[in-house]
């Protein structure tokens, strides 16, 4: 197991910083719609907000009980309470604050001890803790910052006008994305055996191909929407159901209920969307394949109609401006994805021996070791 150091440490309080300002900047945001008579727009952003927390806060609250099985009810009732006003989060960014303060300041840590060792514990934690609140900025991320990146970028292309909160909802929009897909492949590699360090380089590869195709997506999507808003909803519903189906293919078994596995599947089709979602853990050459070349087809798609259905809008400086920008941010995106799994994406996938439940402990007695949720959670 990795150590968590102080720049996890760090990095988890400039995330949690973030998370609060962005909420800050939402309800900013959808004041100043409010105020303008624009309510459709402030109704669509409370609406992704409160479907991301809603979703967030069930998942937080049933990891929660899964790991506090054998606690009291008094405890998991005060714990559900404070989901219950979607305040869960924070809960978890405290116990995070606090074993990650103390692995990364009081604790040391040798790299072949047992897990069992006092030391090692802590630093568990700490990576566990810091583990379940990155998924959870993950579903947070495709919920809610992604989609509401694409009507902040939609309402800039459809009307023109543009006001400095606008600007301030997109950088933040762009910030929690950046942070949430890094933050996950930190947690990731911290987390699952055989997997290499992240390093530096490796980080901005891995960032400049997730935000580059997930831009030009958005992009995409947006100029469709300006076509028809009838037509863009047919295409982002028709891509969940692909996404779904085949979520459901793969039997995941993320959950230990049948409901909380199917919302989770749910979620992950509405992911695929935006990103490409690994969530067995296995070589995917041909599935990102697969999905990366339709995404080029449907961009190139959608161009094409343009030329075809409104040829005189081609002529317009701003039309211009975003179909470089979106064929650019693709092009570039596959180029950096390449990158990333041809010399920096971790060759050994976990196997199922690698999530042993016992380890060795003291005098040779077999310690029971809880397995990391992220045996059955990957993203690549």
């Amino acid at each position: 197991m990795m150590k968590f150091t102080k720049q996890n440490f760090f990095f988890l309080v400039g995330g949690m910083i973030i998370y609060v300002a962005d909420i800050g900047v939402d309800f900013w945001v959808v004041s100043r719609y409010f105020c303008q008579g624009q309510y459709s727009w402030s109704i669509l952003i409370m609406c992704f907000r409160g479907l991301s927390s809603i979703i967030t806060q069930i998942f937080s609250y049933e990891w929660f009980k899964n790991d506090w099985e054998d606690t009291d009810t008094g405890k998991l009732k005060l714990v559900f309470l404070v989901h219950l006003f979607h305040c869960g989060i924070f809960i978890r960014y405290w116990f995070a604050l606090k074993y990650g303060c103390q692995a990364a300041f009081k604790q040391t840590s040798s790299r072949g001890a047992s897990e069992a060792d006092p030391s090692n514990f802590i630093q568990k934690q700490a990576i566990d803790a810091v583990t379940d609140i990155n998924m959870l900025r993950v579903f947070k991320t495709f919920l809610e910052t992604t989609p509401q990146l694409f009507l902040q970028i939609y309402i800039l292309m459809e009307h023109g006008i543009t006001h400095f909160y606008q600007y301030a909802a997109i950088m933040m929009s762009f910030c929690g994305i950046s942070l949430s897909m890094v933050d996950y492949q930190i947690s990731l590699r911290k987390s699952l055996p055989d997997k290499d360090e992240f390093r530096v380089l490796s980080k901005f590869v891995y960032l400049f191909y997730k935000l580059l195709t997930i831009t030009s997506w958005i992009l995409s999507i947006s100029l469709i929407t300006l076509l028809s808003v009838r037509i863009s909803v047919i295409l982002l519903i028709f891509l969940w159901i692909c996404g779904f189906t085949w979520t459901l293919k793969q039997h995941t078994t993320f959950c230990k209920s049948k409901k909380m596995e199917y919302l989770y599947r749910t979620v992950v089709g509405i992911i695929l969307i935006f990103s490409f979602f690994n969530i067995k853990g296995r070589r995917t050459k041909v599935c990102i394949s697969i999905y990366y070349a339709t995404h080029t087809v449907v961009t190139l798609g959608i161009l094409f109609v343009y030329m075809f259905w409104k040829p005189s809008i081609i002529k317009e400086i701003c039309f211009t401006i975003v179909s470089i920008l979106t064929i650019l941010g693709l092009v570039l995106g596959i180029i950096f994805l390449l990158v990333y799994y041809s010399h920096f994406h971790p060759t050994t996938y976990c196997t199922p021996q690698a999530y042993s439940d016992e380890i060795d402990g003291v005098a040779g007695q077999k310690v029971r070791v809880k397995t990391g949720r992220f045996q059955n959670f990957l993203m690549q």
